[in-house]
Parts: structure tokens; sequence; C-alpha cells
């Protein structure tokens, strides 16, 4: 792996990362402000259940896409893990193409197509007034961030392959 893409995959995680748990962190703080202005105050705050729902798109989006470069994510990989030596890597490798289809196409374009139609509308929150195609911005990005690292790995998988394939000796 070239030096290049290793110092900005790392990069790209981390802010992710990071990303996430600060998303995490107002989350909780929304919520907790939610708790006290309904029992302790008495008077529930308008906003933060509206802000909560979003936050809560925001982390699981994200949240999905650090899943999955750290290889955490729910995967039915009962029948793969019965495979063995060239059938197992090519089966992983159509599976990380089906992933990269997944998120090229639904979140990737289905997300832009949200995002865009529903800037153009202008569509606000209720609470916060905050333009709905923002919030919608986590599928594109996710879908981004999915994409680049199962490229990745569908390129390690195909090198494993690759490997695992004989080769004839020259002369022959």
């Amino acid at each position: 792996m070239p030096k290049l893409w290793q110092i900005l995959r790392n990069l790209l995680i981390r802010s992710l990362e990071i990303t996430v748990m600060i998303v995490v962190a107002v989350l909780v703080l929304d919520v907790v402000w939610q708790v006290a202005t309904r029992f302790i105050l008495k008077d529930p705050s308008r906003w933060t259940d509206e802000l909560a729902t979003m936050l809560l798109i925001w982390v699981s989006l994200l949240g999905a896409s650090v899943g999955f470069i750290r290889k955490a994510h729910l995967g039915v990989d009962y029948f793969v893990g019965k495979l063995r030596g060239k059938l197992k890597i090519f089966v992983e490798f159509l599976v990380y193409l089906l992933i990269i289809a997944f998120a090229v196409l639904i979140l990737i374009y289905g997300g832009y197509m949200i995002v865009s139609k529903t800037l153009e509308t202008g569509q606000p929150s209720p609470a916060l007034q905050i333009e709905m195609g923002y919030v919608y911005l986590a599928l594109p990005i996710s879908g981004i961030f999915i994409a680049i690292f199962s490229l990745e790995a569908a390129i390690q998988t195909l090198g494993a392959l690759g490997k695992s394939i004989p080769q004839e000796p020259e002369g022959n």
C-alpha cells in the first residue's frame, strides 16, 4: 500500500472517529438537557427531541462507516466461513463489489438526490428551522467513506486472490 494512501487513510479514519465521538457527546448532552427540562424544570424543551433525532441520524450513518472500516459491522459470514481457498477469497471479493454498488447507488447517488431535492424546496425542521437537506447529508458522506474503504478491501482481496493462484514456472 503506498505511503501517501496510508497517511490519507489514517487521517480520514481518525477524523471520522473524532467526528462520531463529538456527535455522540453532543447527543448525550442534548438528551440530559431534555430529561432535566422535563423532570426537574417541569418545562420540556421544544428543540431537544428534534436535535436528538438529527444527531442520531448522523451518528448512526457515520458510526456504520467506522464499523465498516474496523470490520466490526454486522455480516452474515456463516456461509463464507465454511468456504476455503480461492472460492472464499472470490466470494469475499464479490461481497465487496456488492457493498461498493450499494454505497454508490443508494447512499451516494440516492443521498445526493434527496439532499439536493430537499435543499431545493428549502424544507426546514419544525423546531430548529435547520434545512433538512443538511441533516440528510449524512447519507452521501457515509456512502463515500464506505465506498472508499470497500474499494480498498476489494483491491486487497483481489491481490490475495492473485497470490493464491499457482503461477506456472517460466519456460513452459
